[in-house]
């Protein structure tokens, strides 16, 4: 990290308040002891549900939008496989930390559990443990990690089954992305220069263990720019854009599918972005709706891009957010009453609803003319640090990831939170429920959910967004 980079990332809030941000926030009510402030919104569905990596848990916290509750916990840790202390998360009524636990040299667990993303049926999920350098592959539908065995050290005090190790990768793995056609699960390995290319069918059958070919579901390793944070495909499955979190660049790769439908991939050209992001840092990126855009977010720049997905991939926009925004994900929404994208910001103000500190979320109109696009307002996600955010097919629903817990003194004091708001009208969301995710119940004990980064809204057999 260059010493420009560890002066950004020094900015106090009280830099972060002179924030560009308008003044006139699109507020609700203040968050109250109860779940939710209001009815659930239209738009869903009974097969939905909303799935939360945790990185400090290493868990995925599933939520039923119809109640706005927790409805499970995914156990993405080797905790409680056996009765001995080595493998306990308490012991002798003792609970160590996690970064502890999860250091054990018999641990085989995920650690820091960060990217999610469905397949494009909504039928699969894969999770990335950035720092166990692998993936999972999550049936959406059942909930529970594909390749769990029967644990054989199992009995009253034990957890049934024994994790499975998932898929090992390379160094930072950071977000996955399934190509369009489902063929292939796209990882960019952050700590290297290159990604990693799986064969999900051919994933599937190794973690189910019911192939016996020998050969390994990684297809090829894409040399690619150093850094790489995230792959996204444009809608017709033909392109591949790749952010790094390291150089101010973007990678563009042709996919050519073959009669197989796996890739062939070809570089096209790759993309000076500094004049967008000077420090080099893009961790996200999504394509519109339509197709016809891709949006970018530099967290260190505190602005957001977009480019065309066609031509020379000309640059149409870059938006400033406003020293210290720090933004992290995208979302678009596109209905009746407006088009706008919502950016999460990491930033926190203390003048949240009811005087407790929260994060906001810019609100640009993206019904503007190419150029013009700007922050129009904003809101407050009712949660600390937010990070992932995902809107259901309707476009009439939003649910908010947070990093950090909330404060004491406040309804859900020391819970991590994810917040859902009714986006019927995208230009003034209003607040539906704040949602403590709780904790993992293990036979030693609880383990608190913790940290949220990716968020992803799935309807199990339908077409995602990822489609």
């Amino acid at each position: 990290m260059t010493t420009q980079r560890r002066d950004i990332l020094k900015y106090s809030l009280a830099a972060a308040a002179a924030s560009a941000l308008p003044a006139a926030q699109a507020q609700a009510p203040a968050a109250s002891t109860s779940t939710s402030t209001t009815a659930p919104g239209p738009g869903i569905d009974p097969r939905d549900r909303v799935f939360i990596t945790n990185e400090d848990s290493n868990t995925l916290v599933v939520i039923d939008p119809k109640t706005n509750t927790v409805e499970s916990t995914i156990n993405l840790t080797s905790f409680d496989e056996d009765p001995r202390p080595p493998f306990r998360y308490v012991t002798a009524g003792v609970a160590p930390t996690h970064a502890a636990m999860i250091h054990k040299p018999l641990y085989h667990g995920c650690i820091d559990a960060h990217g999610a993303v469905p397949s494009p049926d909504g039928r699969l999920l894969a999770t990335s443990g950035r720092g166990s350098s692998n993936i999972y592959l999550i049936d959406a539908e059942q909930r529970r990690v594909i390749g769990n065995t029967p644990n054989p050290a199992a009995g009253p005090t034990t957890n049934p089954e024994r994790l499975s190790s998932g898929l090992l990768l390379g160094r930072e793995p950071h977000e996955p992305t399934f190509t369009r056609n489902g063929k292939e699960l796209w990882v960019t390995l952050r700590g290297e220069d290159r990604i990693a290319i799986v064969n999900v069918e051919l994933a599937l059958r190794q973690l189910k263990g019911t192939d016996n070919t020998g050969s390994t579901a990684i297809r090829q390793f894409l040399p690619t720019i150093n850094g790489p944070a995230q792959v996204w495909f444009n809608r017709e499955g033909t392109l591949a854009f790749v952010a790094s979190q390291k150089v101010s660049q973007v990678d563009v790769f042709r996919v050519n599918p073959g009669a197989d439908g796996h890739s062939q991939p070809q570089r096209v050209t790759t993309l000076d972005i500094s004049a967008q992001d000077k420090p080099g840092f893009t961790p996200f990126m999504k394509t519109t709706p339509d197709g016809a855009e891709v949006w970018f977010s530099h967290k260190l720049a505190d602005a957001l891009s977009s480019r065309s997905t066609r031509g020379g991939f000309d640059l149409i926009d870059s938006v400033p957010l406003g020293m210290g925004a720090r933004p992290n994900h995208v979302e678009f929404v596109s209905n009746a009453r407006g088009s706008v994208v919502y950016a999460s910001l990491a930033r926190i103000d203390d003048g949240g609803p009811g005087g407790v500190a929260s994060s906001p979320i810019a609100i640009i109109d993206r019904s503007a003319a190419g150029g013009q696009r700007k922050v129009v307002g904003s809101f407050f996600s009712h949660g600390r640090e937010a990070h992932g955010l995902w809107t259901n097919p309707e476009n009439t629903l939003l649910y908010i990831a947070h990093e950090q817990d909330e404060l004491p003194g406040t309804p859900n004091a020391g819970q991590t939170v994810c917040s859902a708001f009714d986006v019927s009208d995208p230009l003034k969301p209003v607040f539906i429920a704040q949602i403590p995710l709780g904790n993992l119940t293990l036979p030693s004990g609880a383990l608190r959910n913790k940290k949220s980064i990716n968020l992803v809204y799935v309807r199990v057999g339908a077409k995602g967004q990822t489609a």
